[in-house]
């Protein structure tokens, strides 16, 4: 084969290092606002903690039926890189809306619609890398891991950030702050990323998993969706409990999420050096693990230097799932990138739907630290769910 010419090596070096600052920008996005939500909700809308957990849910369903649409769309005829210009900038409306109301009927609507347009631009961010990874020959999983690293390195400044904006400047200047991420993502995609728009193509032409992949595929889902409701919930509830019931500072919250991200940077890196030596599979057994000794230890540790050491298990729990288990998604489903890196997104919601459901229901009835409990018997099921996964 042929050695790409130098101004096209040059131009492939350029591209690849705009996919990285785009996806720290959407990184940024997502970190500002995710943290600080159920604070948000809770002291800025004064809702109780059960309509707390249906704005998770209902955002999360939304979020499932708009980012499906689009990835189908985009999988057969269309530009991603429009689609990304377009879900960046309903994002900024949707934050440049919670910035300036406080009706929680108009924000689980409207402003949820938005936010999932803004939320749908990773996945076809990661879709369109995936594709451009092949047509220039890089390796993919390393560049995708490389790529998931970035949105990390944004979680490692965003949360703290977003709670120092929120309590020091006020919840308006934290989603404006957050709509200027969004719009200048826009830009930077506008002038820097390939345009590989589709031709439409008939249905016998349609690319469909292997059959014998599917199963893989729904028991893939199950995990995903297991694993991202563990996190969901730990999420959602871990403010308020450091909060309301250890009375710790509420900045600890910020530090903490943080410290995972940041751990979870050279997680993803070395996961991805050793995904095709170890196998997918073994290395989601690994974060399982983690998790599983995870929500253990917030059983029995409250202490705030002890709860930052426990992010290490944090990070090794979500780095491998969200740079791996994409990467798997897109193994078993081969050239379908938008629906493979879609579908895994959107255990990320199924997450939050049984999250939200979860964490505000138990948080009422019981306490903050029961979700705990709920957490580590999800990832005991998540284990044996991924143990009947015959494809590495």
């Amino acid at each position: 084969m042929r050695p790409l010419p130098a101004s096209l090596k040059q131009m492939t070096d350029i591209t690849s290092l705009a996919f990285l600052f785009i996806a720290f920008l959407t990184g940024i996005a997502g970190a500002l606002q995710t943290p600080t939500l159920s604070l948000f909700l809770t002291t800025e809308v004064q809702t109780r903690p059960v309509l707390v957990g249906l704005f998770y849910t209902g955002s999360a369903i939304i979020g499932i039926v708009i980012s499906q649409m689009i990835a189908s769309y985009s999988d057969k005829s269309g530009d991603r890189k429009m689609l990304i210009i377009r879900c960046c900038l309903f994002g900024a409306l949707g934050c440049i809306l919670y910035a300036f109301n406080r009706n929680y009927f108009l924000l689980l609507t409207v402003g949820v619609l938005l936010s999932t347009f803004g939320s749908t631009a990773t996945p076809q961010m990661f879709a369109l890398a995936r594709e451009h990874a092949d047509k220039t020959g890089r390796e993919a999983v390393m560049f995708s891991s490389i790529l998931r690293a970035q949105i990390s390195l944004a979680w490692v400044i965003g949360p703290p950030l977003s709670f120092a904006l929120a309590l020091g400047f006020g919840f308006k200047t934290m989603y404006l702050s957050a709509a200027i991420a969004f719009v200048l993502c826009s830009v930077v995609v506008w002038y820097t990323l390939p345009s590989m728009p589709k031709v439409k193509q008939q249905n016998s032409e349609v690319v469909q998993a292997p059959r014998q992949n599917r199963q893989a595929v729904l028991l893939l889902f199950i995990v995903s969706s297991l694993m991202w409701t563990c996190n969901g919930m730990y999420i959602i509830n871990m403010p308020l409990y450091l909060i309301s019931e250890l009375h710790l500072p509420e900045k600890l919250a910020g530090v903490m999420m943080g410290t995972a991200a940041g751990l979870e940077i050279p997680v993803m890196l070395i996961a991805g050096y050793y995904a095709q030596r170890l196998g997918k599979r073994k290395l989601m057994h690994y974060a399982i693990i983690a998790g599983l000794l995870f929500y253990i230890g917030l059983f029995f540790f409250t202490s705030p230097w002890v709860l930052l050491v426990l992010q290490l298990l944090n990070a090794i729990f979500i780095g491998i799932l969200a740079g791996i288990g994409m990467l798997y998604f897109q193994d078993l489903m081969p050239g379908q990138a938008g629906a493979a890196t879609t579908l895994f997104t959107n255990t990320v919601r199924v997450g939050w739907i049984v999250a939200g459901s979860l964490a505000g229901t138990v948080a009422e009835l019981w306490s903050f630290h029961s979700v705990f409990y709920i957490a580590a018997v999800m990832c005991l099921v998540a284990t044996m769910c991924l143990l009947r996964i015959k494809i590495a």
